[in-house]
């Protein structure tokens, strides 16, 4: 048996002497008409002009929006703080950091740095100047490395074309802070 039948039946036998099928049989239900029987308690005639109903809407909608800001609010001040203070607190560096440059020397003293100027070429800030003269045994060594501090991009190139490791970038991000 199918729904619309089974209603029909139950309207039929809700209703004493009525036994009939068709497109009459079954009133439309609605809540608009007042049906006998029926008491309504607190029944509240909504206002339908346009004043009413958009004070009504704005109301509405500013209530739950102040409501949603302040649970958003909430939740961040339960949070851990994504600030620190600066110059006494450091926060984590990245591994692939680059930061202040400096050149390394042999454990007895010596510079590592062969004066190749490969670091210089390579540079494309053009920050790195270096001066070199010849040693007694025929190897060259550096007079002079600057780098421009003020002109470098941080960017690792010099510590990658170096062949004997003798520029590395430090974590240290006291020049480094120069980018922001």
């Amino acid at each position: 048996m199918s729904t619309a039948q089974s209603l029909r039946l139950l309207q039929c036998y809700s209703k004493p002497g009525t036994f009939r099928y068709g497109p009459g049989a079954i009133r439309q239900f609605s809540l608009s008409v007042l049906r006998e029987g029926y008491k309504f308690v607190n029944a509240q005639e909504l206002p339908t002009d346009m004043k009413s109903i958009t004070d009504r809407a704005a109301n509405t909608l500013l209530w739950t929006e102040l409501f949603r800001g302040l649970g958003m609010t909430m939740s961040y001040l339960f949070r851990e703080p994504a600030t620190i203070n600066y110059p006494f607190e450091k926060g984590p560096l990245s591994p692939r950091f680059r930061g202040e440059h400096a050149l390394r020397r042999y454990p007895n003293g010596e510079e590592r740095c062969i004066a190749c100027k490969l670091c210089e070429a390579v540079c494309p800030a053009q920050a790195i100047t270096i001066e070199a003269e010849t040693r007694a045994d025929g190897s060259r060594r550096t007079t002079r490395y600057d780098i421009d501090m003020t002109k470098c991009i941080y960017c690792g190139f010099c510590q990658e074309a170096c062949p004997v490791d003798a520029i590395v970038e430090r974590p240290r991000s006291l020049h480094a802070s120069l980018l922001v």
